[in-house]
């Protein structure tokens, strides 16, 4: 499967959306004929094919093209890194920053492949607490270390621009297996980027 980020996008697949969204811009009471709108359909298309564009991405593919074997045990942490999402129960968007963190065991692997493995899950309709265990997974299975911790703090549209209105409100998501289940090795973790979260 590819997971190269692209801007080439299915034509019928294009036309067939701005079709539905146009007929959306009608039902909500505005003019899609007028200027300014005239080709919103056709964006707004090819936009939700690129944010949802993680579907075909594989995140095994990616960690495996730069996985190599290394003799080291020492934790990996890759923090900071931003995501884009779209909330899956109102097609919102969610955005934030995802720490990741994992202890080698035998294999190590590129350290812009975790940031785009979470690009690969995040670029999904999703939900914040899958997302989470979706990294930590694919993680797993693939390099075996002895553990992996993934931490990911969000804003959530859908709470900041309806429903509760809460506009400062950050969520935060995390999952932790193999050394990372070890209070010791998860305090170190959550030490080392404390000074990153809210």
């Amino acid at each position: 499967m590819a997971y190269h980020r692209t801007d080439h996008f299915d034509k019928d697949i294009t036309d067939a959306l701005a079709k539905n969204y146009k007929e959306s811009i009608s039902l909500l009471g505005e003019d899609p004929q007028r200027e300014g709108l005239l080709k919103t359909p056709e964006r707004i298309a090819k936009a939700m094919q690129y944010i949802t564009q993680g579907y075909s991405m594989d995140a095994k593919a990616i960690l495996e093209s730069a996985k190599f074997h290394e003799e080291v045990s020492e934790m990996v942490i890759v923090k900071d890194i931003e995501l884009y999402s779209m909330c899956e129960h109102h097609m919102l968007p969610f955005y934030g920053k995802a720490h990741i963190a994992y202890i080698p065991n035998g294999f190590i692997t590129g350290l812009s492949k975790i940031a785009r493995v979470v690009d690969v899950f995040s670029r999904r309709l999703q939900v914040q607490e899958r997302l989470t265990e979706q990294i930590l997974e694919v993680i797993k299975d693939t390099l075996q270390p002895h553990g992996v911790a993934v931490v990911i703090e969000a804003s959530h549209l859908c709470m900041m621009m309806r429903g509760v209105s809460k506009q400062n409100s950050v969520t935060t998501t995390s999952a932790f297996c193999g050394a990372f289940e070890k209070n010791e090795t998860r305090s170190e973790f959550m030490k080392l980027i404390t000074n990153k979260l809210h």
